[in-house]
Formats: C-alpha cells, sequence, structure tokens
C-alpha cells in the first residue's frame, strides 16, 4: 500500500531527551530500596535510567564509596559550588548539606537516560522552577507507626533521634500534596511495579515512540 499523500518521511533522529524524576519521600518511607529496584526493572526492559549522586557535606558512612553513594566535599567547596551555580538544588537537613549537580544532571538527560533524584521537598521546590517538566512522585508509609517500626528496626538511633526523624518525616510528609504522582508503599512489590509504570508510560508517547521507532513506522506506510 503507498504511503498516503502528503504524509512526511519521519526523519531519522537522536535518543529521545531522557526524563527527569524527582522522588521524595520520609525517611524510612522506603524510597531507597524502591528507587534501586526499578533500576534492574527498567534494565530488563532495556530502559536506560540512574539514579543521580548527591553531593553532601556530611562524613562518609561505612561502606559508603566517594561518588558511588555521594560526593563528599566539605562546607567550603559546597557553598562555592552554590555560589558558581554548579548546583540544580540543594538543601540543609540534619545539620548538613546536600545537592544535585547541573552538569551531571543536563548530561544524563541529553544522553537519553531518565534520571531519578533522589531529594527532599526544599529541593524538589528548586527543580520544578528550574525544570518543570520534571516529574515528581512522593512515597508515603502506610502508617505512623509501621513508619516508626522502620525507624527503630535500623538499630542506629536512640529514642530522642527516632523522635526527631519522626516529627521530620511529618514535616517532609504534608508536602505530598506538591507532588504529581503519590505511592504508598504498605506492599513492597506494589510499590514497585506502580513507579516502575510511571517510568515506562513517558516512553510510549506518540512524540517518544515516533522519534525510537521512526525506520520501522517508514516501512509500515510504504
Amino acid at each position: 500500500m503507498p504511503r498516503p499523500p502528503g504524509l512526511p518521511k519521519l526523519p531519522r533522529m537522536n535518543p529521545p531527551r531522557g526524563n527527569l524524576f524527582i522522588v521524595s519521600a520520609p525517611s524510612g518511607g522506603g524510597k531507597t530500596s524502591l528507587t534501586r529496584a526499578v533500576l534492574a526493572r527498567l534494565s530488563e526492559r532495556g530502559q536506560e535510567a540512574a539514579i543521580s549522586v548527591s553531593y553532601t557535606t556530611r562524613a562518609p558512612r561505612p561502606g559508603e564509596e566517594d561518588g558511588v553513594h555521594y560526593h563528599f566535599v566539605d562546607e567550603a567547596r559546597f557553598l562555592d559550588m552554590i555560589g558558581r551555580a554548579e548546583l540544580l538544588e540543594h538543601a540543609h537537613v540534619f545539620g548538613r548539606r546536600y545537592g544535585t549537580g547541573r552538569d551531571k544532571t543536563e548530561e544524563l538527560l541529553a544522553r537519553g537516560v531518565d534520571l531519578m533524584l533522589d531529594i527532599d521537598w526544599q529541593g524538589a521546590q528548586q527543580v520544578r522552577k528550574l525544570l518543570p517538566e520534571a516529574r515528581s512522585v512522593f512515597i508515603l508509609p502506610p502508617s505512623s507507626e509501621e513508619l516508626e517500626r522502620r525507624l527503630r528496626g535500623r538499630g542506629q538511633d536512640d529514642d530522642a533521634t527516632i523522635q526527631k526523624r519522626m516529627a521530620a518525616a511529618k514535616a517532609e510528609m504534608s508536602h505530598y500534596a506538591e507532588y504529581d504522582f503519590l505511592i504508598v508503599n504498605e506492599d513492597f512489590e506494589r510499590a514497585l511495579e506502580e513507579l516502575t509504570a510511571l517510568f515506562l508510560a513517558p516512553r510510549l508517547a506518540r512524540g517518544s515512540q515516533a522519534s525510537r521507532h521512526a525506520g520501522l513506522i517508514d516501512a509500515l506506510l510504504v
């Protein structure tokens, strides 16, 4: 069947730009486990994704590697990065600074990599102002009791610290309405499926698919 008159031939294009996802949750919400697990799910489908490696002024914990878990820098270096506009966002949490590198974020997105920013509501607000196309997801625990159980299960904090973290979690969760999507992490596998679906959906949009499968569409319409 001949190509319909007037239908333009699709141009060969570079890979579509990656999608930027902001993922936030209170401490103990399961964000770290979910974001790491979703990388494996997406890789199985041939979809390249990554988690942004943040900068921080806190000291490395046992087993943490510079450039893998965080970029560990001192206060002076962090403040210099702020002054030079090298950070996409930054926040002051529990006496330490955290931030996302601007150049690396742009590099990965330009390569077509879907990128997750593991940041809090303060950073999320900053990113939305600079990159309004970013999609944002907030992860909630199923209850306050379960959240406290998870925090205590880590065995890292005393009662006073747990109570501070619970108060901070409540303050964090009060910003849930600023996000595009909401996931309740009661059952891990279900929450993982829901988070994975959010990453798959934009890749199925007509524009992305037309670019990715330009050769196929051309052949089908000849």
